[in-house]
């Protein structure tokens, strides 16, 4: 398994996995990832920005996932909680699996990979949020070994749960 930096040519297939984890939300009822976002230039600017990666497998795109070193604006405040740290750290967004290629540990697979870099970029944070109801994600960061830390709100003024990881 290979987890690389994305790249334009990628694009088709990771926004195939975007709209199947948006399908897939809308169909459970979670407000996560629905009007337009992520959309093809969020996708774009992650690329263009170096912060998408994709997970393949035999050289198909299996998953996807945007990690950033630049930090969050949204996670300057956070309410009802604290960050564990205030040290650099890095922030994992979009991520996602192929449906075909579910529960077989994968999204545990790409948050090792994000360890794995931020231990070679000497960083020791990892931040995440979700929504609420994104009882999947929460399950997969607490098997991980994050911390819930408390609320912070998207530009839009959304609520998302924050998460930390010190490795």
């Amino acid at each position: 398994m290979e987890f690389r930096k994305a790249v334009e040519s990628d694009i088709d297939s990771i926004m195939n996995i975007i709209r199947q984890a948006q399908e897939h939300f809308k169909e459970r009822g979670i407000d996560q990832w629905q009007n337009n976002y992520p959309n093809l230039e969020t996708i774009l600017m992650d690329i263009k920005n170096e912060n998408g990666y994709v997970l393949l497998e035999d050289d198909t795109i299996i998953g996807t996932a945007s990690v950033s070193f630049h930090g969050e604006k949204t996670y300057e405040h956070i309410y009802n909680g604290k960050w564990i740290s205030n040290n650099e750290y890095v922030v994992v967004h979009r991520m996602a699996i192929d449906p075909k290629y579910k529960r077989q540990g994968l999204a545990t697979a790409i948050m090792e990979k994000v360890e794995e870099i931020c231990l070679d970029k000497g960083v020791h944070s990892i931040k995440v949020d979700t929504h609420e109801e994104n009882l999947a994600m929460q399950k997969l960061l607490k098997k991980n070994k994050f911390e819930y830390c408390g609320i912070i709100y998207l530009e839009d003024g959304n609520e998302r749960i924050a998460f930390e990881k010190i490795l």
